[in-house]
């Protein structure tokens, strides 16, 4: 049960694939909404049983990397964190799956947005359900692949291409800085287990690391780079860029990656992490600063903008903001529970913008054609 709600989309993503040319768009849109309904139904089972009667499940696969010290399993913890965001990130894809199938009625590679659809949906699944920051990371790059796909899915236009390269390259900025502290919590603490690291982080308490020629703070060198990997996926300031480009793709995909679930990774990694966050007041008050100056400025910058999409897109990155300047206050439950209200309305705001966009006959400001 608690595996069906994750490799459901998995399923949906194979079948699209492969057999989309067979049964048809009608097919397709059976086994995708199918699939994602049964997902949900497991999802609820899990909250019920993690969140409202308090138990914590951990189901182990198999044995994935085993190299001296470095031995990953494949494993998916269920606790509270996980089972509250896997209602939001499966509640929210199967209403986006049902809106897409009259948005996108007619096109011609209908099976393989849908197939995208389910396969981003799988890998913030594993994201949000990893037990490990290894497991972890693969999701993050999956969603980052799937963002990629979708973006650029009218792969005939220009600007569709060049803003999926745009948000790609990006996010190999944040990405690579997260890459950068798995890799000093491995060689400190020699695992990559949330729960042994976090619970080894009291020994390491005053523990100095070198690091380019400069003494740090364990807990700092690791959090600011932690956060950094943060800051790309949720478009904080600096690494913002990608964002507005990317509402060059199609509306659903506005909806459900750029509003409600991929851009909200980088607030789930802090609040996941806030053991390590706590250990360092210099590294909460740059968390505080960084979401301060990016709700203030996004909001400054949506003001200006004449594009619908990219209005509600700096919106955004403003209320992502506020969720980092709450979890620098150390709020992190205040931060979790903005997240769950603006992925839901933010993605209810996005599909408004789609319904005023075939209103008005796709009219130029809304900077998305009719294919």
């Amino acid at each position: 049960m608690y595996l069906l709600s994750l490799f459901s989309p998995l399923l949906s993503f194979i079948f699209s694939l492969l057999f989309g040319r067979i049964v048809g768009n009608y097919g397709v849109s059976i086994i995708s909404i199918t699939a994602l309904f049964a997902s949900l139904l497991s999802a609820m089972f899990v909250f019920y049983e993690v969140s409202l009667s308090g138990y914590l499940c951990l189901v182990d696969l198999y044995k994935y990397i085993d190299l001296g010290y470095l031995s990953i399993n494949i494993t998916f913890l269920f606790d509270v964190l996980t089972s509250v965001m896997m209602i939001v990130v499966i509640t929210i894809s199967l209403l986006v799956h049902m809106y897409s199938l009259e948005y996108m009625h007619g096109d011609p590679c209908f099976n393989r947005f849908m197939g995208y659809l389910s396969i981003f949906t799988f890998f913030m699944l594993l994201l949000v359900t990893s037990d490990n920051f290894m497991q972890m990371f693969i999701g993050w790059e999956g969603v980052g692949l799937s963002s990629y796909l979708l973006i650029s899915f009218w792969y005939s236009r220009i600007l569709a291409n060049k803003a999926a390269i745009k948000a790609m390259l990006v996010n190999r900025v944040g990405d690579f800085g997260l890459l950068i502290a798995i890799s000093i919590i491995f060689f400190v603490f020699s695992t990559l287990k949330y729960n042994v690291v976090f619970n080894l982080c009291f020994y390491y308490y005053d523990y100095v690391y070198f690091f380019l020629w400069r003494n740090f703070d364990l807990f700092f060198i690791i959090g600011f780079f932690l956060f950094l990997g943060a800051m790309g996926k949720s478009a904080q300031l600096g690494l913002h860029i990608w964002l507005p480009d990317a509402m060059e793709g199609p509306t659903p995909v506005s909806a459900l990656i750029h509003a409600a679930t991929m851009v909200t990774a980088g607030v789930f990694l802090v609040v996941r992490c806030s053991f390590i966050f706590e250990f360092n007041n210099n590294l909460l008050l740059f968390v505080c600063i960084i979401g301060g100056f990016t709700c203030f400025f996004s909001s400054i910058l949506g003001a200006f903008q004449f594009d619908i999409k990219k209005i509600v897109a700096y919106s955004t990155c403003s209320q992502l903001g506020y969720m980092f300047f709450s979890s620098g206050l150390s709020n992190y439950s205040i931060s979790f529970f903005h997240l769950f209200n603006h992925a839901f309305f933010k993605a209810l705001l996005f599909l408004s913008m789609g319904s005023i966009i075939h209103a008005l006959f796709d009219d130029k400001i809304s900077g998305e054609w009719e294919v």
